[in-house]
């Protein structure tokens, strides 16, 4: 049986290449010259690149964009390293983004690459949270030794980690 979301790409594709057909019509049955065909072409080209990398970010797909800020810490997925496959391994975290101390409503799982400490610290938190105690999060670049380090692009640093209980609602005196 095929999942449901590959059965959408299946029927997303199909529309696409219909796109195409109607497309290839329109350049064969018309007058126009040269370039606006050319033009057409490029464009719903274009578009297929675009859609795709949009649909990426909609479908539940992790991505590999930077963790927010501050976070609250849902669940995590340890994939670790196997050098016998070939497998480098990563860590999937579900996080909600926090904005002026509330999550967001919908959470984003975020694919990191495999590092121990940061599986530790990781299952440090979801055992926290699987006690009860929520674990929000928060993320800090490690800028590297002095030297070059600024030549580097800004998204390039190395992220830092950090998880914290969140604080218990005070309820009010009675």
């Amino acid at each position: 049986m095929i999942p449901a979301v590959h059965t959408e790409i299946v029927q997303l594709a199909v529309v696409y290449a219909l796109l195409a057909f109607l497309l290839l019509c329109l350049c064969l049955a018309t007058r126009w010259h040269w370039a606006v065909k050319a033009s057409m072409v490029l464009t719903v080209s274009g578009f297929y690149v675009f859609a795709h990398a949009t649909l990426q970010g909609m479908s539940g797909w992790p991505t590999e964009a930077e963790l927010p800020r501050r976070f609250m810490l849902l669940a995590a997925v340890f994939d670790e390293p196997s050098p016998a496959r070939g497998h480098a391994g990563a860590i999937y975290i579900w996080v909600n983004p926090m904005k002026d101390h509330q999550p967001l409503d919908m959470p984003r799982v975020h694919k990191l690459p495999y590092e121990k400490d940061l599986h530790r610290i990781l299952g440090d938190g979801m055992k926290k949270a699987r006690e009860g105690n929520s674990q929000m999060g928060t993320t800090e670049p490690v800028r590297g030794p002095g030297g070059f380090a600024w030549l580097r692009p800004a998204g390039n640093d190395k992220l830092q980690i950090k998880l914290s209980d969140v604080p218990r609602a005070q309820l009010p005196e009675k």
